[in-house]
This record gives structure tokens, C-alpha cells and sequence, in this order.
């Protein structure tokens, strides 16, 4: 069995009784990445000799009495839209393929204060624009569940490195489900906390009204430690909300008698593969066994959810996008004729054919005399899509569904029909542009690959959501199985 199985509570008891060293740990997860890597692929740059010196370090304090941060000595992998200071950022791009931040993220920050130790950065769709990992611009994640399936985007790498033991856990960013939905197609917990929670202070940004930071990790209790640790008001982070932060972790108590389940008709309509919902509606019963009661609900404009994010999501990637020059920062062309041949160069060359298109549908949609049609008409059906969640709260205290409509699908079997690609997303996105938390959780097997629960709560209301998870994940074995590499 690998320490990384062990909770973050079982390795923290070693660590005190010096049967376990921080060093071990490190060396598990280098040791781990140098067997599996050649085939993940889930990494894109290792921090290997300032993370062996960290845990030296660190390994010192256990012979002293000084506290010990929250996460103290556990190894955990960054996806490369994270800005971290001295170590490369590319967020898989060609753009930023030479770019060394001179600064922290605050989330950064936020895991050297409780005392992790960071292993290196992780591959992921180019600017987060993805659900596949297929559009990195270095080379493709791969699923190890099976090796020709994807791990699902963007934060596909960070998947990926948790399911193949080669992190303890690791941070993603979410758009329109990009935690969620590699979490279910890699069988492990990925959670994305509601917009504000986390600070966005040093996360390269796609979409800024959406994006968010989480965490991804083998159980829920390990998910609620890191948002623990992560959680708080910024400001560095003009949409950083200042609320305060409950004690997660004491919320973990089992207890979810007389929860309030609402199921959403369109997520198990159709498009939604048979062995996924039997998957969501065993879970159910496992709830109800538990104590908790559920009906079918509607959130009736799911449906407009898919076209109003990539609206919204490519206007303002179109708008962010903007600042990549190859004047400031990054690769710039070599020999332009000009400044204007410069830009062009610039970035025909540094950006992809996914994030191109982005570019240019958002540039489109945010021009004069198409702004109306379709920009500002999004946003009206995104307020829609938030009040549909609204009116089903007001009854019920979670929303549970699949967290994606299939299982992994092969590698290169979408890459050409960007459509179905988006489609991927469709009860992950609807979330995101409400705002709300959710988390993804194992909770079956289908032809061999791991199916997601979605479970959906109220804003800042993380601490339902991750009791319920807990409650679900106690009582199943769906969390211990690992693939086989």
C-alpha cells in the first residue's frame, strides 16, 4: 500500500511518532512519478531539488516542539495556470513556455504557511481551455484508469497525478467544471468551492467571473484540510469574498438525517449514459439509507447553459487573453516587420488552435452590433440559470446528479468535434455560472472506468456539501479503488 492511501490524519500521527519522515514522503511521490510518469504524462516541470531540501527542513522541526502547519510535510502537485515564484508557469502554452513568475499565488502562500511541500507543476488544457487535456500545448495527460482514455480538463494532470499516487493531492482551477469533471473521469475527490471563497490572486486568468481554485485528493476528509487551509478573504483579489470561514473539518460528522435532496430532472434526462445513472441512483439509496429524503426537481434552463458559458467564458478570455503580446512577458516572434507584425506572430505562433477559437468568439461576440445578441442576452440567462438554483434551495439543502454525462472517452475521439467536447460539461457548468460549491466523489464503475456524483450546495455553504460527501464516501468503497499501473 502506498502512504499516499493513508489519510492526511494517519500520516500526520506517523510523522509524530517518527515512524514516517517527510523525506519518505517526498521520495514516495519522486519515486512513484519516476515509474509512472513516462506513461501519465501528468506533469509538465518538477521542483525535485528545492522539495527534498523543503522536507529536510521540515523533517528538523518534528525533532523540535514548534507547531506544525495544517498540511505540515505533504506533497502536493500545482497546476500550471498557479503562478509560483522561481518555478516555470506555462499554463501549457507555447505563449509562456520561458515564463519564471517572481511571486506567489496566494494560494501559494497560503499551502507554504500550513507547510506542504511542492513536487512540481501540472500539465492541463492551454489556458485552461479544454476537457480533455488534449490541448495542452507540450503533450496529452493520460487516464490511468487506461492509458488511451483521457483524464478529462483541464486540470487534467492534476487528476491524474492523485489517481496515479504521484501527488498526495493537488490544486486545479475550475471554469466550467474543470475539477470536477477530471475528478470523475480519474475516480477521485475534486471540489470546487464557491466563486470568492478562494483568492484568484496569482491563478492566470480565462474567465475572471468564473474561475476558482480547489482542491483534488483521495478522500473528502483531505478535501476539507486543504480548503481549510486555502479558504479566506484576499485583498489582492478584488472578487475575493469576505465571509467567514467554518471549521470544515468538525463538519465531517456522518450526520445527514433529515437532509433535503434535490435531483434534477435534466440530469439524468438525455445524453445521459444508463450505467452513469444507475451509478448516481444507487448513490441515492445509499443516502436514503442514511437518513436523508429526495424528489425530482427542474432547474429549467440547463439546457442554455452550455451556450451562455461559452459566450460569456470566450468574451472574457478574449478580453484576458489580450495582455499576451509577446511585448511584456512570454515568447515574442523573432523579425517582425513591425509592431502590428509582431502581435500577429506573436501570438499565431504562441497560442492554439482551441484557444484561437476562443479568442475569436468571444472577440465576435463583444463587437459592435453583436454585443446585444449575444453577450448581454447570455448574462440575462445566466441570471436565469442562478435563479433556477435559488428556487430549489429555498426547499431543498443539496442537488445531486452525475457529475458528468459519460465515463472518459478515448484519446483523439473528440479532438476534431469541439461541439461534443463542450458538451462534456453540461451539468458541471450550470454550477459554475451560479456560483455555488460542489464536489465530485467515486461512486461507481462503468466498463471499467470511475462515474461522479455531483453534489451541489447553497453559496459558502461548503460544509453541507462536504458532510454529505463524507456521509456517502464512509459508507461505500468506491473511494479505495485504484487503477492498476
Amino acid at each position: 500500500m502506498s502512504l499516499f492511501d493513508l489519510r492526511l490524519q494517519e500520516i500526520h500521527n506517523k510523522l509524530s511518532t517518527k515512524e514516517l519522515s517527510v523525506t519518505d514522503l517526498v521520495s514516495e511521490a519522486y519515486g512513484r512519478i519516476a515509474k509512472t510518469e513516462d506513461q501519465v504524462k501528468a506533469y509538465l516541470t518538477l521542483n525535485e531539488e528545492h522539495a527534498r531540501a523543503h522536507a529536510r527542513l521540515l523533517d528538523e522541526q518534528l525533532t523540535t516542539d514548534a507547531p506544525r502547519g495544517l498540511l505540515f510535510g505533504l506533497p502536493v502537485g500545482i497546476k500550471d495556470n498557479i503562478v509560483t515564484e522561481g518555478l516555470r508557469t506555462t499554463c501549457a502554452s507555447q505563449f509562456l513556455s520561458n515564463y519564471d513568475p517572481i511571486y506567489d499565488a496566494t494560494v501559494v502562500q497560503k499551502l507554504k504557511k500550513a507547510q506542504s511541500v511542492t513536487l512540481g507543476k501540472l500539465n492541463m488544457d492551454e489556458f485552461a481551455m479544454g476537457g480533455s487535456n488534449e490541448n495542452s500545448s507540450f503533450y496529452p495527460t493520460r487516464n490511468p484508469w487506461n492509458l488511451e482514455y483521457v483524464p478529462g480538463g483541464s486540470s487534467g494532470g492534476s487528476a491524474a497525478a492523485v489517481a496515479a499516487g504521484e501527488a498526495y493531492f493537488t490544486l486545479g482551477s475550475d471554469t466550467g467544471g474543470s475539477i470536477r469533471q477530471p475528478a470523475s473521469y480519474c475516480g477521485v475527490v475534486g471540489l470546487k468551492p464557491t466563486y470568492g471563497l478562494v483568492s484568484r490572486f496569482g491563478l492566470v486568468a480565462f474567465a475572471s467571473s468564473l474561475d476558482q481554485i480547489g482542491p483534488i485528493t483521495k478522500n473528502v476528509e483531505d478535501s476539507a484540510y486543504v480548503l481549510q487551509a486555502i479558504a479566506g478573504y484576499d485583498n489582492m483579489d478584488s472578487t475575493s469574498a469576505n465571509v467567514e470561514i467554518p471549521d470544515y473539518i468538525s463538519a465531517l460528522n456522518g450526520d445527514i438525517k433529515g437532509l433535503r435532496i434535490g435531483v434534477p430532472k435534466e440530469y439524468l434526462g438525455q445524453g445521459i449514459d444508463p450505467q452513469v445513472k444507475e451509478s448516481v441512483l444507487s448513490a441515492l439509496k445509499v443516502l436514503e439509507g442514511l437518513g436523508a429524503t429526495w424528489d425530482e426537481v427542474s432547474l429549467p434552463h440547463t439546457d442554455y447553459a452550455v451556450a451562455t458559458y461559452y459566450l460569456l467564458a470566450s468574451s472574457e478570455a478574449s478580453s484576458n487573453l489580450a495582455r499576451f503580446d509577446g511585448v511584456r512577458y512570454g515568447v515574442r516572434a523573432e523579425n517582425p516587420d513591425n509592431l502590428i507584425d509582431l502581435y500577429v506572430k506573436s501570438r499565431s505562433q504562441g497560442f492554439g488552435d482551441e484557444v484561437k477559437r476562443r479568442i475569436m468568439l468571444g472577440t465576435y461576440a463583444l463587437s459592435s452590433g453583436y454585443y446585444d445578441a449575444y453577450y448581454l442576452k447570455a448574462q440575462k440567462v445566466r441570471t436565469l440559470i442562478k435563479q433556477d438554483f435559488d428556487q430549489v434551495f429555498a426547499n431543498y439543502d443539496v442537488i445531486i446528479g452525475p457529475t458528468a454525462p459519460t465515463t472518459a472517452f478515448p484519446i483523439g475521439s473528440q479532438v476534431d468535434d469541439p461541439l461534443t467536447m463542450y458538451l462534456n460539461d453540461i451539468v458541471t457548468i450550470p454550477v459554475s455560472l451560479a456560483g455555488v460549491p460542489a464536489i465530485s466523489v467515486p461512486c461507481g464503475l462503468a466498463d471499467g472506468l470511475p462515474v461522479g456524483l455531483q453534489i451541489i450546495g447553497k453559496a459558502f455553504d461548503e460544509s453541507t456539501v462536504l458532510r454529505v460527501a463524507h456521509a456517502f464516501e464512509t459508507n461505500t468503497e468506491h473511494h479505495k479503488l485504484r487503477p492498476q499501473l
